[in-house]
């Protein structure tokens, strides 16, 4: 899985740290989920999704980048378990 992170302003040493410490909170739930739903289908395997992640609001939508099918096998729980919220993010 590959991350974007949506960053307004300069990418100073403070901000990269923010990225690193959101990433290693984010990709063991994000894989968990994906598992949970996917994991016959995928087998694992997950380089062919990506997330938009916003660092202002530490919010993650799945990117457009993601394959559509996948998109909508998992966008109807994706907030909810992700971001703690029931609203759709497909960016």
């Amino acid at each position: 899985m590959k991350f974007n992170w949506v960053i307004s302003g300069d990418t100073n040493p403070t901000i990269k740290k923010v990225c690193i410490d959101l990433e290693y909170r984010l990709r063991p739930r994000i894989t968990k989920f994906l598992l949970s739903r996917l994991d016959n289908e995928c087998d694992g395997d997950f380089s062919s999704f990506h997330f938009d992640v916003d660092i202002t609001n530490q919010w993650v939508w799945i990117s457009e980048k993601t394959p559509h099918d996948f998109i909508e096998k998992i966008k109807t729980d994706f907030d909810n378990e992700i971001n703690g919220s029931a609203l759709f993010s497909v960016a």
